[in-house]
C-alpha cells in the first residue's frame, strides 16, 4: 500500500499519515528506504515536499504529522516542544501490570557502552518524563495498554513500560526479549494538535493487524483495522 493511501488528515498546512511499521522517518546510513523516498507522492498538488514535524521509531506504526510549508512546520514544532499536542499510543507488553492504570514519572538519561551501544535508562537526574497508562485487555500473559505521554523523550514509552511497570514491549530488541517474528508492538493511535484559527488537527490510525495476530481486538472507540 502506498503512503498516499494511508492519509489520516490533510489540509493546506498539515498532513497526517498512518506510518507503517518498519519504515524509518530519517534516512538510514545504509541508504535503505525511508520516509524521504515517499515524499514525492505526498505533495498532493504542492511543489514542496512535506516535512516531518516529529519522529516515530522505525518499528512504531501510526500517526505521523508532516507540515506542508515551513511556517506551519515551525508552529507545529513549537506546539510539540510546549506539550500542547495530545498523543495516544497502544502497546502490547510481555506481562500483566497490577491495577488498571496510573502515571509513570520516571526521568530518563542516555547511556552508552562499547559493547551494547546507546540506550535510555531511568535516572533521577535525567530529563523529566511522564506517561499515563491504562490497561485495556489481557490475553494469556500479555496486556494491551494505552499510553498518554506528557513528554516526548526518546524511547520514553519503551523504557517506562520496562522500568515503570516491570514489563517490556513485545518484540522490543533493546529493552525487551526481542526474538519475535513481529516488530516492537507500539502504535501511535491518536494525535490532536490545536490551532489558533483553523480547527484542530485530529487523526486516528487504524488498529494494527500485528496486534490482532496476538489475539487482541480493537478497544472500544478505536479506529477499525484497514482490512
Amino acid at each position: 500500500m502506498l503512503l498516499s493511501d494511508r492519509v489520516l488528515f490533510l489540509d493546506g498546512e498539515a498532513l497526517v499519515i498512518d506510518k507503517p511499521a518498519g519504515l524509518p522517518v530519517d534516512a538510514p546510513r545504509d541508504g535503505s528506504i525511508s520516509l524521504e523516498n515517499h515524499l514525492d507522492l505526498l505533495k498532493f498538488g504542492f511543489k514542496r515536499w512535506p516535512l516531518a514535524v516529529h519522529r516515530l521509531d522505525r518499528d512504531t506504526s501510526g500517526c505521523l504529522l508532516l507540515a506542508r510549508n515551513p511556517k506551519a512546520h515551525g508552529r507545529f514544532t513549537r506546539a510539540f516542544e510546549s506539550r500542547e499536542v495530545e498523543k495516544q499510543y497502544l502497546a502490547i507488553v510481555d506481562g500483566v501490570p497490577d491495577g488498571d492504570g496510573g502515571t509513570i514519572d520516571l526521568p530518563l538519561s542516555k547511556v552508552s557502552t562499547a559493547e551494547e551501544g546507546w540506550r535510555m535508562v531511568g535516572d533521577p537526574k535525567g530529563k523529566p518524563s511522564v506517561s499515563h497508562w491504562e490497561k485495556l485487555a489481557v490475553v494469556g500473559e500479555r496486556s494491551l495498554l494505552r499510553f498518554r505521554p506528557e513528554t516526548g523523550r526518546t524511547h520514553q514509552l519503551r523504557v517506562h513500560a520496562l522500568e515503570g511497570l516491570g514489563f517490556p514491549l513485545v518484540g522490543d530488541p533493546v529493552y525487551g526479549r526481542g526474538g519475535t517474528r513481529t516488530r516492537t508492538l507500539l502504535h501511535a493511535e491518536r494525535l490532536v494538535v490545536k490551532r489558533d484559527v483553523k480547527p484542530s488537527i485530529i487523526a486516528e490510525a487504524p488498529f494494527p493487524d500485528s496486534f490482532i495476530a496476538l489475539g487482541f481486538a480493537a478497544p472500544e472507540g478505536a479506529e477499525p483495522t484497514r482490512g
